[in-house]
């Protein structure tokens, strides 16, 4: 049987927004009843891109996070809803009857990730359907995953295993926005952003670029080692939220410095200058 999901690969999202504009372009000024009715212009974000930037300056990250309907195999907003108004396909897909789930704003209030939306002219709530009317049409994915230039957005049947999706999940690098929420998303994501810790080595005799510093990250079961980049920068990237480190920077001839690291935060450790032993 069909099942359809989407995996979001975080690392290629370049932030250009076409996922979200072809989603307005399909649902504003059309219904598609009995899936759903016109999305307004503007306060609906049934693709959400969430820009996330960590570190500081010098050393900052971006990324976007494209962010549908989590289509979950245990949707709070399907037990929330009266009269079935909200209800689960076979292919996985949720769906909101613009119908039977007027007046129903608790509907909306039963999001964790909060992906309902309420529309005020016609008292419903609404969200991605995974254009599910043009896939009943024979359409092998929604618009936004269409539209998206990098393929950061790959669709498919999860129960296909010669499916894009499917092997993406297969590949063991997959991972739910939430896994606390303990609702079993479609939507999965490779390359969520997490914590770093880096810096840049300095040859104190020289003030030359500390390249091929080693440096060696330890603590919380893992070890990890780099070596300095030709202008001395250096990074540890997918660490833990909040776990501690020893990172040790080190070069032949050189004094080696240890620091003891958190990641509370992104920690960025600015200059390392290596002093002749």
């Amino acid at each position: 049987m069909t099942r359809y999901g989407i995996v979001v690969d975080v690392s290629r999202c370049i932030g250009c927004y076409a996922c979200f504009i072809a989603c307005k372009d399909e649902h504003c000024g059309n219904d598609f009843p009995p899936i759903s009715v016109s999305q307004p212009e503007t306060g609906h974000y049934w693709m959400r891109i969430i820009e996330n930037e960590r570190g500081k300056y010098p050393k900052v990250k971006a990324n976007c996070i494209a962010v549908p309907c989590q289509q979950c195999d245990n949707p709070p907003c399907v037990c929330y809803a009266e009269n079935n108004a909200v209800y689960k396909r076979p292919d996985g897909i949720v769906i909101i009857d613009p119908e039977k789930s007027k007046g129903q704003k608790n509907i909306m209030e039963a999001c964790p990730y909060r992906l309902i939306y309420w529309n005020e002219e016609k008292n419903i709530p609404q969200k991605c359907t995974f254009c599910a009317h043009l896939l009943d049409q024979g359409w092998k994915q929604p618009r936004c995953v269409e539209a998206c230039p990098v393929e950061a957005l790959v669709f498919g049947d999860l129960d296909d295993p010669q499916s894009e999706a499917s092997k993406l999940l297969a590949s063991g690098k997959v991972e739910v926005l939430h896994s606390e929420y303990g609702l079993k998303e479609r939507v999965q994501y490779i390359g969520l952003p997490k914590k770093f810790v880096a810096g840049t080595v300095v040859f104190g005799y020289t003030e030359e670029c500390g390249e091929n510093a080693v440096v060696t990250l330890s603590g919380n079961g893992e070890e990890r080692t780099v070596k300095a980049d030709n202008f001395g920068d250096w990074e540890f990237d997918g660490l833990g939220e909040d776990k501690e480190y020893i990172v040790k920077v080190s070069y032949p001839g050189y004094q080696t410095k240890n620091y003891e690291v958190r990641t509370k935060v992104d920690v960025f450790l600015g200059d390392i200058v290596l002093s002749r032993s």
